[in-house]
């Protein structure tokens, strides 16, 4: 078979049959296991913090009342008030943004989680001080208040003293 067609096959496959075939090359031929690490660490650390902040912008500002309203008031299970309904769905945003920030840090990527933290206050802050959105009226104190949980989240896995400082001074140089 021609090289073309092998390539444009292999570039084709689904996620789950790519995941198999590199799981099957990996067993198979342990030499690569070394270069799939190097290759799986290089494309993790590779965290771009202004595309998270403004992922996490983005993800926020998008959230409007009519979400509220869908979450708020009576239902089959009772009453859900619509501060509690706003805060689920800020905190329901943000939580895939501190996953994978907790995640970096259990793979031992103490940069990416890094970079995951400075991403996710800058988008915070960017929402705080520019949406214009009726939902933002509904959680005016959550961008400040979660700041303060992404950090001790951050925290939690105790980054180096450095890591700390940066982090700080980022939140300084910004009040």
């Amino acid at each position: 078979m021609k090289s073309s067609k092998m390539k444009t096959f292999i570039w084709t496959l689904s996620a789950n049959e790519a995941s198999r075939v590199l799981r099957d090359l990996l067993d198979s031929d342990p030499t690569l296991m070394q270069k799939a690490y190097d290759t799986a660490v290089r494309i993790a650390e590779d965290v771009d913090i202004d595309s998270i902040a403004d992922r996490v912008f983005f993800g926020l500002n998008s959230l409007d009342v009519d979400d509220l309203n869908s979450r708020a008031g009576r239902s089959q299970y009772g009453y859900v008030d619509p501060i509690d309904a706003a805060y689920e769905l800020f905190e329901e945003t943000l939580e895939p943004f501190v996953d994978e920030m907790k995640r970096n840090q259990k793979r031992s990527l103490p940069a990416a989680a890094k970079a995951y933290c400075i991403g996710i206050i800058l988008g915070l802050w960017r929402y705080d001080e520019e949406s214009n959105s009726d939902f933002a009226g509904w959680i005016e104190d959550a961008p400040g208040d979660y700041i303060d949980r992404v950090i001790e989240e951050w925290q939690k896995e105790n980054p180096s003293s450095e890591d700390i400082a940066e982090v700080m001074n980022i939140i300084q140089e910004k009040q």
